[in-house]
């Protein structure tokens, strides 16, 4: 079952950040209830890496065990470690050098320098083994993640599922994007089962740029035209903006 869209709006861009720190604190602290492991899917653009950021200097986040949540990415840029295009980079800057995390439960996508080389199958088939080592089950099981926070594109892509193409629906967690129509062309990326195994999905826009993006995912359009307005969570599906970017839908 997935669950209905739920517009929140903030008054600006910060008040977004706190607010998703906030949330992000709640729901991990809610997973690890009686020892429980939380499972979070991190995403990166300026709403997502703001509200990142914003999580340490939360007064609330000693309250998580970061040694009990594990990290993933739906979707990473098939470039060098460290290099600042890949969303893990702006990641490990603002939030997972600044907590408590074990290292082994920190999941990046494969890096363009890593031992796999430029092999972009190998990288998503090797991401796609990595979840389902971590769901414990047989090839094509992936966790069930707590949050998966996506970014939404102008086009109104998510991760790096864009419209009208077919990569969303290929049946493996994990497939590799080329030729992607927003640069850096090469990509690894969740496909949309792998996004709906997530208890919440959280779409987070800012500014006015996304304001038309917003409209189209809440518009009712099918996934070719809008990857973002498919990407529904089991339990809640929230969609995070500031005032700019919900002008055209409130």
């Amino acid at each position: 079952m997935s669950s209905p869209q739920e517009l929140i709006v903030y008054p600006d861009p910060g008040t977004l950040a706190a607010a998703i720190a906030a949330r992000t604190i709640t729901v991990i602290c809610d997973a690890q209830i009686n020892g429980g492991i939380a499972h979070v899917c991190l995403t990166g653009g300026r709403g997502g890496t703001s509200a990142m950021a914003a999580i340490p200097a939360s007064p609330a986040v000693q309250a998580v065990d970061w040694g009990r949540v594990e990290f993933w990415w739906s979707d990473e840029r098939f470039l060098n470690r460290g290099d600042t295009e890949r969303n893990d980079t702006g990641a490990f800057d603002v939030l997972l050098d600044h907590v408590a995390v074990v290292p082994s439960r920190v999941h990046p996508m494969p890096y363009l320098d890593g031992p796999l080389g430029d092999d972009v199958d190998a990288a998503a088939a090797a991401y796609a083994a990595e979840l389902a080592e971590c769901a414990g089950g047989g090839p094509g099981s992936t966790p069930i993640f707590d949050i998966t926070m996506l970014g939404i594109g102008e086009d109104s892509h998510c991760a790096s599922l864009f419209p009208g193409r077919n990569e969303q629906f290929e049946s493996a967690t994990v497939v590799s994007v080329r030729n992607s129509p927003k640069p850096p062309p090469t990509r690894t990326t969740f496909t949309m089962n792998t996004i709906l195994a997530s208890k919440q999905i959280w779409l987070i826009a800012s500014g006015a740029g996304k304001a038309d993006a917003i409209k189209l995912a809440l518009g009712g359009r099918p996934p070719i035209e809008s990857p973002a307005g498919a990407a529904r969570g089991q339990d809640r599906t929230l969609v995070l903006c500031d005032t700019d970017a919900a002008a055209l839908v409130t």
